[in-house]
């Protein structure tokens, strides 16, 4: 596909350099110089020097030749107008990214008049990535799947855990014969499992399983956990927002420390139930004021990557909180492991997965539609939710019989609502969703899990 993206900030690289490894013809558009010639002198795709809002600029970029126009720079406005004029000139697919709460409540709205195929809010997908996270205080990440109805989680396998030298099959058969382990990260090593792989304390392993289930696999595990009841949040902007408003719906007490006076006055008649104290959060009295101590969880949600991290670490410290730390550049995965800052998550790679995902769904070839994708273990993995549509060749065919891809575990079957951990004589019927998980990148069609 031919996609015009317009930003050159971190959320644009990050979709771009997505993008091309998938073999797309991307163009980028941006009116910083610098930026554009960093990124093309890195990246193999093409560069436009110019405001996205013009119609001159999109004709350089060659929109009349495109099938996509993705706009996430800083400005929800700017993004509208660019998706606007795209459409007029004839592209089918406009994406927009549109983070200002007050349009929120009116995006379906936009949505349908400016002909949008879809809009983006990395605030608002991180923050509910993260309140999922408070939900669920053992869980160090959770990805949904299936509308919300099935859970893939990644969790520890503790000291002394009962499923320390168990095999995969042990597993099933003494723990959970309807939680499947997908993926096990080991030293820093990625392996697919079978029957025969053996868990180990120290691991970490992601499941799949239905919500309710995780409470129940986490006791089974030997992990301790206490419900999250009360929460920290460093910084006052818009993630924090959007985070700070689903938690009112718990019982959990919420405190918002925030620098800037108006922004504090702001959120105050926002967020009748939240705390919201004006003062610096990365201040050792401050935080030590507020009781960081005694706080269940710290989410650092500043502007500033490094100001987080300390914040994280801090909290390690003096505090049992969980932590969770927003960077928005992940460059150094390595050195991340390694420190103390808890859960990490970040909202421009949230919402590149979410493009990348719609961008999958549009390549389909035999029927089926790329319905969830998200990429763990520093990107060397991905699980897809493929929706099969039609009849393909993996479909009426036990599962034993089928020459899969080396690397590649099908993990869940979805069939009228009802979860069926594989075995080699199920099989994948039209109609339903299956979950894949691989370390064979880019698949864009249920058929493609063959040989």
């Amino acid at each position: 596909m031919k996609v015009i993206i317009v930003g050159c900030g971190r959320m644009g690289y990050a979709l771009a350099k997505q993008l091309s490894e998938e073999n797309h013809d991307v163009t980028v558009i941006d009116t910083r110089a610098d930026k554009l010639e960093r990124t093309l002198a890195v990246l193999d795709i093409q560069g436009v020097e110019g405001n996205g809002t013009s119609f001159r600029v999109q004709q350089e970029a060659g929109v009349k030749e495109c099938d996509m126009m993705v706009a996430v720079t800083g400005q929800d406005e700017v993004n509208l107008l660019c998706c606007l004029i795209a459409r007029r000139s004839g592209i089918q697919h406009a994406i927009a990214r549109v983070q200002n709460p007050i349009y929120n409540e009116e995006i379906q709205y936009l949505s349908d008049e400016l002909g949008l195929s879809m809009t983006i809010n990395p605030q608002l997908a991180c923050a509910r990535n993260i309140a999922k996270l408070i939900e669920v205080p053992g869980a160090l990440e959770i990805t949904t799947f299936a509308k919300g109805r099935i859970d893939m989680v990644r969790l520890p396998i503790p000291k002394d855990s009962p499923v320390d030298g168990m095999t995969i099959v042990d597993f099933a058969n003494k723990i959970s014969n309807d939680t499947l382990v997908t993926a096990i990260e080991r030293d820093g090593d990625v392996i697919i499992p079978n029957g025969r792989t053996k868990l180990l304390s120290g691991d970490y392993m992601y499941v799949i399983l239905r919500p309710a289930q995780i409470v129940e696999l986490l006791r089974k595990l030997g992990i301790k956990t206490k419900p999250i009841r009360s929460v920290l949040i460093a910084g006052g902007g818009s993630t924090a927002y959007y985070l700070a408003a689903q938690l009112s719906n718990l019982p959990i007490d919420v405190k918002i420390i925030e620098q800037d006076h108006a922004r504090c006055e702001q959120l105050s008649g926002l967020l009748p139930k939240a705390m919201i104290i004006e003062g610096n959060a990365s201040d050792r009295q401050v935080l030590m004021e507020e009781g960081i101590t005694e706080k269940d969880a710290m989410v650092a949600l500043t502007n500033m990557d490094e100001e987080n991290l300390i914040l994280s670490m801090f909290t390690s410290k003096v505090s049992k909180a969980k932590t969770i730390t927003k960077l928005n550049t992940i460059s150094f995965d390595e050195v991340l492991s390694d420190l103390p800052v808890g859960v990490v998550v970040s909202p421009k790679q949230i919402a590149a997965k979410s493009i990348l995902q719609y961008v999958r769904a549009l390549e389909n070839t035999h029927g089926s539609n790329v319905e969830t994708l998200h990429r763990i273990l520093n990107e060397r993995v991905e699980v897809l939710e493929f929706k099969v549509r039609g009849d393909s060749k993996v479909t009426n065919t036990p599962l034993m019989e089928l020459k899969l891809k080396k690397n590649l575990l099908v993990c869940g079957i979805l069939r009228n609502g009802r979860l069926i951990t594989p075995g080699g004589k199920d099989e994948i019927l039209p109609g339903d969703n299956v979950i894949i998980v691989t370390t064979v990148l880019g698949l864009k069609d249920i058929g493609n899990i063959l040989e």
